[in-house]
């Protein structure tokens, strides 16, 4: 065995008894993290979220190339997102411009959403369709609402609306979409004004112009559904709530400073109550200083009268 590897004797049974070096212990315990984290999370993790995950639940501070290399060792990688063959074209029965302009960046939430419909299949053949509509909000990638429906139709769409507005009265975001039916419907657009919202539409064969949105779709699908085979409605319908459960409150994002979207979300609200207070409190300090030197003035008049 020695001879075809090319190794000395001497040598194998020198490194079969060496001190392991700290960095070989570190490797070990990583691996042991690995192991755990990919088993966990159902292997869906690539090596810069699972040196995410471990930094941030382990108190660590691995480098991506160094999770990259061990990962590579123990033979575990996230599953891959199938290749696209292609995205969907419709005519150009646009209502409105692309006023989004692809800039995905938005500093408050609430203040771009994007949407979309996608198509899942169940049943023993894949015979049955059923339909997932979702707003998702730019400024933490968090779905403020979402409809399921056995139809594409303006129904699935409107409700998918309705139930986000609720969730969010007084928003007033641009309103993303491509230029689907539904969405260029005299009804819908009304919908759109009358709550105070600017509407903005991806152009004709530019599916990047809904580029988060088709992110999503791609995350979802590949972390949920390609990974099995689904044979009946209720059980597609389970699987989708709680993936969008799980994508809320547990999924990691780079984008996000390492939070989940409801984590991302939740730090502004706080801030914002935080910055309201104290701004209340100046408030009040500041009124209180006029009114001290209102009545110091009294005072100068008066004693500049005698």
């Amino acid at each position: 065995m020695f001879e075809i590897l090319g190794v000395k004797r001497a040598n194998y049974y020198k490194w079969l008894k060496h001190n392991k070096s700290e960095r070989d212990l570190e490797n070990e315990e990583l691996a042991d993290f690995i192991r755990k984290y990919d088993e966990k999370f159902n292997h869906t993790l690539g090596y810069r979220m699972m040196t995410d995950r471990i930094n941030r639940d382990e108190n660590k501070n691995y480098n991506d190339k160094q999770v990259y290399k061990v990962m590579k060792i123990l033979g575990i990688k996230s599953i891959i997102r199938p290749k696209r063959r292609s995205c969907t074209v419709r005519k150009s029965n646009n209502t409105a411009k692309n006023n989004l302009k692809r800039d995905f960046n938005a500093s408050r939430p609430n203040e771009k959403w994007v949407t979309d419909v996608t198509e899942f299949k169940y049943g023993k053949n894949n015979e049955n369709k059923l339909y997932l509509s979702l707003i998702l909000d730019l400024y933490d990638r968090y779905p403020v609402g979402y409809a399921i429906s056995d139809h594409n139709d303006n129904s699935l769409v409107f409700g998918t609306f309705r139930s986000a507005v609720d969730a969010n009265p007084g928003a007033h975001p641009l309103f993303h979409s491509d230029g689907g039916f539904q969405y260029t419907s005299p009804v819908f657009v009304r919908m759109l004004k009358d709550n105070g919202m600017e509407q903005s539409m991806s152009r004709v064969h530019c599916c990047i112009d809904n580029g988060p949105m088709e992110g999503f779709w791609g995350i979802l699908k590949r972390e949920m559904y390609y990974r099995q085979h689904f044979h009946d409605r209720s059980t597609l319908i389970a699987a989708i709530t709680n993936y969008i459960n799980y994508y809320n409150n547990h999924r990691l994002q780079r984008k996000l400073n390492i939070m989940t979207p409801m984590e991302y979300h939740n730090q502004y609200i706080n801030a914002r109550l935080t910055l309201n207070r104290l701004i209340t409190h100046i408030d009040f300090y500041a009124l209180e200083f006029l009114h001290s030197t209102l009545e110091i003035n009294s005072l100068v008049r008066y004693i500049t009268e005698l």
